[in-house]
């Protein structure tokens, strides 16, 4: 199908889901589904509801955030069970500005884009249906056509409550067009756009001396004054303001707490009773999801300024601080160069990890609990196992600081660092040398960074680097053990049977002389102390091998090398311990001779196969550690 058959197809699905009838007709619709008449916050709630959530450990994952929003798992349960479900309730909650605050590039206005384009997709489902007055600018809730000397009837009725009065527009309509037959006012399915303005509106900051409030309220019609007479007819009066078109919806206040004050006092009423003044009229009846967001300088400078105690009160602030876990700030600049046209660039293994390492670190505060250092910490952040730790430490470290994650580097830097040095480069690779090179380097021209703050986070540059040395040895160390996989192998057996002869208290015979002799205590510890099992530790270790045996014996399986993760480790450790100076030979000389050559370019076909590389990373990362093993 090609691009103009689907848009016709797209035109044709769009055409299928309009709807126009009587408002007698409506109300037909309203008993069999009364959720099309839930509130503008009931329905933001019921939107991410409807994507699904998972239970994990004790926290609720919501779908709807998931691939758009990462390691902001807390930040986002929270928002989802202290704002939209208590507000969908009808309690007090919603009558609060929604205001979240956290430092640059943190996820704010990714979180308002999501609802905002949720809700579009939404009202275009049965469950997420809107319906409206037919001709009217802000798009009213067709209940407010009912008086309210008859709304206890409603709600005994139909068990919907109805709130706001109608408008003075459609006041003004039902008596000239409609002759006051409420059953006869014509209702339309609408659909939340941004671009159209239908039930989405977003404010911007200006210049306030040519910001009008007319963009927030909509303004009077001077042409048509001449036609109707009085500024104070509704005809008259052009309700194209934000708050206008947001009804029914949500309205966005980009940076809110820059706006000038006259812009804010609207926001009271709105807030707290559900309407807006605007011209000559009465109260405007308003339902709409307020959303703000912030910085922290901009509101610490707010809630000092005694003037703005008033709309202090009416502000739920909803703290959105930077993630704190590498494996998901990893994913956040995949997304990044994904959604860029440098995603045809080969970016070698562990470089954004690296990169997510660096980031994170300057996140992180130093706690002051015993035996715990910033890796650690990290550790546990990210939900690695931390020797001596548990998730109760876990909790205590998220409590120790309130604003850890609040600042830090911020992802656009990183990826402006990755993009520099995807540019720099005269080969389509990089790798995680290139990004760490490339973050060192752009700290001279971060313009917000004190002299302490380099130092610091140029320490954490070489901590970055340390753990790629690392993770590097380990990428190689496993590449040339798969070659020597017999021989890790028959090193496994010979362990094992040595295991069993030491648990049991048996003798071993030789295979050779047949002779009887002791378990090989030196190969058994040259082992297990590659994995760090002490001396007392030792036999603990060897019966729950012996028992992992058992097991599998027990259900009809082989024991292999692939059975135990943590011995498999000491086992391919003790082989590349063994095999260094191999290692050495093969990446560090410049004529290799024909074996070593052959052993080179399994290792690359390897880790080209198995781990991601290209030729240029493979070859790059061979060479690098091959220095680290030479110093």
């Amino acid at each position: 199908m090609d691009i103009l058959q689907k848009v016709e197809q797209y035109r044709e699905e769009e055409n299928k889901l309009k709807w126009e009838g009587t408002f007698a007709q409506y109300l037909d619709i309203l008993r069999e589904r009364k959720e099309v008449a839930q509130t503008a916050h009931s329905r933001v709630y019921e939107m991410i509801k409807s994507h699904g959530e998972t239970k994990k450990n004790e926290n609720t994952i919501y779908h709807f955030f998931e691939n758009e929003i990462y390691g902001l798992e807390d930040t986002v349960e929270r928002l989802v069970n202290e704002y939209f479900h208590p507000a969908a309730k009808r309690l007090d909650v919603r009558k609060r500005i929604l205001l979240l605050m956290g430092p640059v590039s943190g996820g704010k206005s990714t979180i308002v884009t999501l609802l905002k384009r949720g809700l579009e997709q939404y009202s275009k489902t049965d469950k997420g249906a809107v319906y409206a007055i037919k001709g009217c600018p802000m798009h009213e809730d067709p209940l407010h056509l009912i008086p309210e000397y008859l709304r206890d009837d409603f709600f005994e009725e139909f068990g919907i409550r109805i709130e706001g009065s109608l408008s003075p527009l459609n006041t003004m309509r039902l008596e000239t067009e409609y002759d006051g037959r409420i059953e006869d006012v014509l209702i339309e399915r609408m659909f939340f756009s941004e671009d159209k303005r239908v039930g989405i509106g977003t404010f911007t900051p200006s210049d306030p001396k040519s910001q009008d409030i007319a963009d927030l309220t909509g303004s009077i019609d001077f042409s048509t004054i001449a036609q109707y007479g009085s500024e104070s007819d509704p005809r008259a009066y052009r309700f194209d303001g934000e708050l206008n078109k947001a009804n029914r919806g949500m309205m966005e206040f980009q940076e809110m707490l820059k706006l000038d004050e006259k812009f804010l006092w609207h926001l009271l009423s709105l807030t707290q009773e559900g309407n807006f003044k605007a011209g000559r009229f009465a109260l405007i009846s308003a339902d709409e999801l307020i959303v703000a967001h912030t910085n922290e300088t901009e509101y610490r400078a707010f809630i000092s300024n005694k003037k703005n105690e008033a709309l202090h009160s009416r502000i739920i602030v909803m703290p959105i601080p930077y993630n704190l876990k590498v494996s998901q700030e990893e994913k956040i600049y995949e997304k990044m160069i994904r959604e860029s046209d440098m995603a045809h660039v080969h970016i070698a293994p562990h470089a954004l990890r690296v990169a997510a390492i660096f980031s994170v670190l300057t996140r992180l505060k130093i706690s002051k609990k015993q035996g715990i250092d910033i890796l650690k910490k990290m550790r546990l952040y990210d939900g690695e196992n931390v020797e001596g730790f548990n998730s109760a430490d876990l909790e205590e470290l998220k409590k120790e600081f309130q604003t850890e994650g609040m600042d830090g580097i911020d992802p656009r830097y990183v990826i402006n660092r990755i993009s520099s040095a995807m540019i720099r480069k005269e080969v389509d690779a990089i790798n995680a040398l290139d990004v760490l090179r490339s973050l060192k380097e752009g700290l001279d021209q971060h313009a917000s960074i004190s002299k302490e703050d380099k130092e610091e986070y140029l320490n954490y540059i070489s901590i970055a680097r340390k753990e790629y040395d690392e993770i590097a040895k380990k990428e190689v160390q496993k590449a040339f053990v798969y070659s020597y996989e017999e021989s890790a192998k028959t090193l496994m057996d010979n362990y094992l049977d040595n295991v069993e002869a030491f648990c049991n208290k048996h003798k071993m015979k030789d295979p050779l002389t047949g002779e009887e002799m002791s378990p090989d205590e030196k190969l058994m510890r040259s082992i297990e102390e590659q994995i760090g099992i002490s001396e007392n530790a030792k036999r603990a270790f060897r019966e729950e091998i012996l028992i992992r045996i058992s097991a599998y014996a027990r259900k009809g399986k082989r024991f292999d090398y692939q059975s135990h993760e943590r011995l498999r480790e000491a086992i391919q450790k003790k082989l590349f311990a063994d095999l260094k100076d191999v290692v050495k030979i093969t990446t560090s000389t410049s004529t290799p001779d024909e074996t070593h050559l052959k052993k080179i370019n399994e290792v690359v076909v390897r880790l080209i196969d198995e781990h991601g590389y290209n030729s240029i990373s493979a070859n790059e990362l061979l060479r690098y550690v091959g220095s680290l093993l030479n110093r």
